[in-house]
């Protein structure tokens, strides 16, 4: 099937929210005969999908693949802008490195995902281990006007956003932890990593990169002790599809908020859902290791560590350990 032709069908589909759709009115869409209909529709079939169809009412998607491709994707998504381009990708090396060769062309929203990374990376190179049908690995490519010194704020909302969207839609609750990881009970489900392109006043472009630990049913024992997924808190799988679908709307709303009115509310929500704030840590940073107690986090996303003597140190970027 012609990927214009399905992407027509499936919007179709998606509209509906799961009432029939005539044959004539989906021929009409597509610009085809009814008959041609059908076989778009076997193609569907073929794919995963399973359709009803019942004479005189017409065609409905009762269920989707748990796939993260465009087809899967589209069908109950729920923006204007994110995630209404995607780019995906069967296996990549890494959805930031395909995201940033095609930012400078790509309209603002555009989604670069993968079902497989084979050189996934967090921050600091970090290796993210990324394996294929498991997991959300994917890439979000954003264009605000703001400049460069404004982007560290992107990784907290995206945070917001993410902890909001798997409570929602696996009902689980994540914690965040500064500055850029999720955990479930302590162990870590989701990396985000914001990178820039950008002029010296003017950012050119945010890509967000969002790992999320979904399905997996155990973890190597290297990593089983700080790492875990959704599905092994929850006891069940969860459909990846549509927490990405969960993720692009909240993204959207706070990005939104926080364009219309600041990073107020946000910032609210982010010491909401914090793990670390009132408590005592460790800040391992390039140039020393400093402890005391976590107060919060400034307009700019900077942590605020009151240490010992009282003295309040700003955080910019380290390694963060919450002491027992």
């Amino acid at each position: 099937m012609q990927s214009s032709v399905k992407h027509t069908l499936l919007e179709t589909f998606s509209k509906a929210d799961g009432e029939f759709v005539s044959g004539q009115a989906l021929a009409d869409r597509i610009g085809c005969s009814r008959t041609a209909v059908w076989k778009h529709i076997e193609s569907l079939r073929q794919e995963g999908f399973e359709l009803e169809v019942v004479r005189k009412k017409g065609y409905r998607i009762t269920s989707k693949p748990d796939k993260v491709s465009e087809n899967e994707l589209l069908i109950g998504l729920e923006t204007n802008r994110l995630g209404k381009r995607i780019v995906f990708k069967e296996s990549v090396e890494s959805t930031q490195k395909e995201a940033h060769q095609i930012a400078e062309e790509a309209e603002e929203g555009t989604l670069v995902i993968a079902e497989e990374q084979t050189a996934g990376r967090g921050r600091m190179a970090r290796t993210w281990k990324s394996p294929k049908y498991t997991g959300i690995w994917m890439s979000l490519i954003l264009k605000p006007e703001l400049p460069p010194f404004k982007a560290p704020q992107f990784t907290l909302i995206t945070a917001v956003a993410v902890t909001e969207a798997i409570r929602d839609v696996a009902g689980v609750m994540p914690s965040i932890k500064w500055p850029n990881d999720l955990l479930l009970n302590g162990k870590k489900i989701t990396g985000i990593l914001t990178e820039l392109q950008a002029d010296s006043d003017q950012i050119r472009s945010i890509i967000i990169g969002i790992g999320v630990n979904v399905n997996q049913p155990e973890f190597p024992e290297e990593l089983a002790e700080i790492a875990t997924s959704i599905s092994i808190e929850k006891g069940e799988t969860v459909s990846r599809a549509k927490i990405v679908q969960a993720i692009m709307k909240k993204l959207e709303t706070y990005y939104d908020e926080y364009t219309m009115n600041g990073f107020s509310l946000i910032k609210e929500k982010w010491e909401s859902y914090a793990i670390s704030i009132g408590r005592h840590i460790i800040a391992r940073t390039v140039t020393g290791t400093i402890r005391g107690k976590a107060l919060g986090i400034t307009d700019e996303g900077v942590l605020k560590l009151e240490d010992e003597n009282g003295i309040i140190h700003n955080i910019y970027s380290a390694d963060i350990e919450i002491e027992q």
